[in-house]
C-alpha cells in the first residue's frame, strides 16, 4: 500500500511568509517532527512562480528541507529527507530530524513510498494553486 501526500500552504502571518506543510496519510509530517511552532519551507521557494518545484521527484536523489523548529534550523537543525523516484515509486528516506538540548532525541519518520502518479499530480496541483500570492 502506498502513502498519500497532500501539500498545504499555510497563509502568511505576522512572523512568516506563506509556508508549506506536508500531510502524509492524514498526518502533518512537519508538525509531528519539529513540534509546536515549527514551520515548513516558504511557499515562494518551494513553489517558484514560472518554475518547477524542487519537490518534483527525479531519478537523482536530493536532500530537501521539509521544515524547521520555532528556534530556526540554524539552531537545532532542519527536518530533511532524501527524495528520489524509482520508476513508478517516489521515496522519502534518510530523514534528519531537528534536535534541541532540552528535548529528547526525536525519532525520524519512517521511509515513505508514494505512487508516482499521485505524487506528481499533488506537486503539480500545489505549483498551480497560487492563492497565497494574492495581495490582501
Amino acid at each position: 500500500m502506498f502513502d498519500r501526500l497532500e501539500i498545504r500552504v499555510v497563509a502568511p502571518g505576522p512572523r512568516f511568509a506563506a509556508q508549506l506543510r506536508f500531510w502524509v496519510n492524514g498526518e502533518d509530517v512537519v508538525g509531528a517532527a519539529v513540534g509546536e511552532g515549527g514551520r515548513g519551507p516558504f511557499a515562494a521557494d518551494a513553489l517558484p512562480a514560472g518554475g518547477l518545484s524542487p519537490f518534483r521527484a527525479t531519478g537523482e536523489a536530493r536532500r530537501l528541507e521539509l521544515g524547521e523548529p520555532d528556534c530556526t534550523g540554524g539552531c537545532c537543525g532542519f527536518l530533511t529527507a532524501v527524495v528520489q523516484r524509482f520508476g513508478e515509486i517516489v521515496q522519502w528516506s534518510d530523514w534528519e530530524v531537528p534536535w534541541a538540548a532540552h528535548t529528547p532525541v526525536p525519532y525520524p519518520p519512517p521511509e515513505l513510498h508514494f505512487e508516482a502518479s499521485q505524487y506528481d499530480a499533488e506537486v503539480a496541483r500545489a505549483e498551480a494553486d497560487r492563492w497565497w500570492q494574492v495581495s490582501r
